[in-house]
Formats: C-alpha cells, sequence, structure tokens
C-alpha cells in the first residue's frame, strides 16, 4: 500500500505493531512516555478516545510532516472501566469479575498530522463463559497478563478456552481496529 506521508505507530505494543504490519503499510515506531490518567467525568467510549488524542498530542510539536497514530482500549464491565492489572491478585479479581459475563472492549484511535486530527473508537462485546478458579490462576501464572487491560490478551490460552462468542471486531479486541483504521487512513487521503 502507498501512504502520501510518513507514518509513525506510537505504541509499545507488539499486538499493535503485528496488526498494523499486517496491513501492508510501512511505519516507523516512535514511543514516549505518556501519563493515562483522564478526567472523572467520561465513560466509556469518551475514555479510550481521549486517552488515544492525549497520547498523540503529546507528538504534535515534533511532527515534520508524518501522520502519527495512537490507541488506547480499555475494557468495560458495566460503568467499570478494567484497566491493566498491577499484580496477581488484581489480575484474578478481574477475570473472576469477567467469568460469565458479557463485557465491551474499545479501542479509541487518533490519527494526528500537522493539518489535522481524527478520533475514532470501535467497541466489540466479549462473551466469557464461567472460568473455574483454577483456570484464572494457571492463565495468570502462565501468560502474566499485566500489560493488558482487562487482565487476559484474547489471542492467549484464556481466549481460546474461555470466550464463547464475540460481536464485532476481533482484531479491536487485540487492540487495533484494522478495518475502522484501514477506512479513515483512505478517508483521509493517506493511504492509496
Amino acid at each position: 500500500m502507498n501512504l502520501s506521508r510518513p507514518l509513525l505507530l506510537a505504541s509499545n505494543s507488539p499486538r499493535r505493531k503485528e496488526l498494523l504490519a499486517s496491513l501492508g503499510i510501512a511505519f516507523d515506531v516512535k514511543v514516549k512516555e505518556v501519563q493515562e490518567d483522564f478526567p472523572d467525568h467520561l465513560k466509556r467510549a469518551e475514555i479510550a478516545e481521549y486517552l488515544a488524542a492525549h497520547k498523540a498530542e503529546a507528538y504534535r510539536e515534533n511532527l515534520q510532516g508524518e501522520a502519527i497514530i495512537t490507541a488506547d482500549t480499555i475494557v468495560c464491565l458495566g460503568d467499570r472501566v478494567l484497566n491493566k492489572p498491577i499484580d496477581y491478585a488484581g489480575a484474578f479479581e478481574m477475570l473472576q469479575a469477567l467469568s460469565g459475563k458479557a463485557h465491551e472492549v474499545i479501542t479509541g484511535v487518533c490519527i494526528l498530522t500537522q493539518e489535522q486530527k481524527t478520533v475514532f473508537h470501535d467497541t466489540t462485546t466479549v462473551y466469557f463463559k464461567p472460568l473455574s478458579e483454577t483456570e484464572i490462576s494457571y492463565y495468570i501464572k502462565q501468560y502474566k497478563p499485566y500489560d493488558k487491560a482487562g487482565a487476559y490478551g484474547i489471542q492467549e490460552w484464556i481466549g481460546m478456552v474461555g470466550i464463547e462468542k464475540i460481536e464485532g471486531s476481533y482484531f479491536n479486541v487485540v487492540g487495533l481496529p484494522v478495518q475502522k483504521l484501514y477506512a479513515q487512513l483512505q478517508a483521509l487521503g493517506l493511504l492509496a
């Protein structure tokens, strides 16, 4: 795929890098530490979009003709946002809360150039079967999901044995809604 300008991905996520590369788009990775706090009044998709846009703004002054992509994925159980767990107990509590229920995975994405900023999100509903304490414990010990919102990766063991179905984009749950991103890059004239 041909780009009208250089593309940067502002993410350390190996999953996001792999998904973007799978689209056949050339890009470089540029990462800086950005605080991931958000105003308390924001809810669900507003949080994901705010965080993606906030991350992009940290790069604005350094853009020299490139377009940068930032993203943030959150897991929502009702109105509760499940961020990345800090330890085993936190991961166990999150997975126990998700067990036997449906939840939503929302990824906010921002595409920023010197001339424009586009922010959008995608939402996927994920249905977990009831998980046993043994299954939860095994998964956490084997996969250490401390870098994942909601304490799980759909592409890992827990996704294979615990997710009954999803409604929406699988890739969104992995961390990047590539179909929507591709369409936006085309709409913005960044992809030919």
